[in-house]
């Protein structure tokens, strides 16, 4: 029956939909469990006290990039807070601009989709990498828009930037089933051990 399947699969070429399906339903499940559990995840002080780092740390790498490369005249006040001295408004890097969901959900991600667990041991944290890098560009270009155009802050917060992640965790997906495989090399590998 499973190679009935597998070969319905492959001579429709349906193993794309398959892979996107796999993909939604993980991703998906993801953000249910995440929001579901999000009130004890949050109560974690292990989740806390990285939530913080993390979001120290992307708050004073921003900040240097603020302050050193772009020039900005801000003022930095504690707990990551940048001031733009410019139009009196100001950033609040908190636990939720840390980055830690999304870091959380390439991690989940690459563990459950299928592929070669060798490559896993450094595509999922390359994937994090990835995450916190661009939660440091994402924070700049904030400051930016606080400046520049604050009365669209929200609209770039929550509308443009904020999809840049998923559309970025989206291409780190592709890029792994057009490189390490997807269901069909998952399926072709298993048919072949169970011969």
């Amino acid at each position: 029956m499973i190679e009935k399947a597998i070969k319905y699969l492959t001579e429709k070429r349906l193993w794309p939909l398959v892979d996107v399906l796999i993909f939604v339903v993980i991703t998906y499940g993801f953000h249910e469990l995440w929001w579901t559990f999000s009130g004890q995840i949050a109560g974690s002080p292990a989740f806390t006290a990285a939530a913080n780092w993390l979001s120290g740390t992307i708050y004073h790498a921003s900040a240097w990039l603020d302050v050193h490369v772009f020039r900005m005249d801000v003022l930095l006040y504690s707990p990551n807070v940048i001031h733009f001295n410019d139009n009196n408004t100001g950033i609040n890097v908190n636990e939720s601009c840390s980055g830690f969901k999304q870091m959380w959900q390439v991690l989940v991600l690459f563990l459950l989709f299928p592929g070669p667990w060798k490559q896993k041991l450094w595509y999922i944290p390359m994937g994090m990498l990835s995450m916190f890098l661009f939660n440091i560009v994402r924070i700049v270009a904030l400051s930016f828009a606080m400046l520049y155009w604050p009365q669209h802050w929200d609209f770039i917060h929550l509308w443009v930037l904020r999809p840049i992640y998923y559309f970025i965790i989206f291409v780190l997906w592709v890029i792994w089933v057009e490189k390490y495989g997807g269901m069909k090399r998952y399926f072709e590998k298993a048919t072949i051990s169970v011969k």
